[in-house]
């Protein structure tokens, strides 16, 4: 079955340069367009589509509460394509729900298996964009950090704590397993909990929900177990 798509970009050529793309990709199908906020909550309400595709660099159309609109529904991802320069619009929009975000210049195949990951299930976020985001989620409002800490200290055990840690800095299920000394079975388990409890949708949520330094000095202080 094909995965359906809605591509929201402002940029006609641009936008064509995606379609065909996405049409070469044999199992993917474009059923929506739309080129500002209006259109695009418009399409989101009376169009089914497994991904949405949202020009990031269009503060109208990656807007967070547009973003959020459409992630409350869990009925379509959505993916960004970022500029080169990320700004706190990018992080709030995946603070709001978009579970991956894509360099514009990324070549059609990372762009295929980016929404071929999504449409899986799973999140994904381009390596480069990492550092950028840290370095910006650094610089939340403390009162936000303070926040966010206080509801991973009421829901999470001690040990989903580290490994939201280590999902947080990029390690896969395999390299927590194997720094905790459990089954990778176990991690995932673990990273389950976790995004059922936070409400999140995926590991690149997580990781944008590491927020402060107490998760980083747990796991020095935590002994180890199952």
């Amino acid at each position: 079955m094909a995965i359906r798509l809605a591509i929201a970009h402002a940029g006609g050529l641009a936008r064509a340069g995606i379609v065909q793309i996405l049409q070469a990709a044999g199992d993917m199908s474009v059923v929506a367009f739309a080129v500002d906020r209006e259109q695009l909550l418009g399409l989101h309400n009376y169009v089914t589509a497994d991904v949405m595709i949202i020009d990031g660099s269009d503060a109208e159309l990656s807007n967070s509460a547009v973003i959020r609109e459409i992630a409350v529904s869990q009925k379509t991802d959505v993916l960004l394509l970022m500029p080169k320069k990320l700004d706190g619009n990018v992080l709030r929009a995946l603070s709001a729900g978009a579970v991956g975000i894509l360099p514009m210049d990324a070549g059609a195949g990372e762009l295929v298996a980016a929404i071929r990951l999504i449409a899986a299930g799973h999140g994904y976020l381009d390596p480069i964009a990492i550092r950028p985001l840290v370095r910006t989620a650094a610089h939340q409002d403390v009162e936000q950090t303070l926040t966010a800490d206080d509801r991973f200290a009421k829901v999470l055990t001690t040990r989903e704590k580290q490994v939201l840690t280590y999902v947080g800095q990029g390690m896969s299920n395999a390299d927590i397993a194997q720094r905790l000394t459990v089954s990778e079975n176990t991690v995932k388990t673990h990273v389950s909990r976790v995004l059922s409890k936070l409400r999140l949708r995926s590991r690149v949520e997580a990781a944008l929900a590491v927020r402060n330094s107490w998760s980083h000095q747990e796991c020095e202080t935590v002994p180890r177990y199952d």
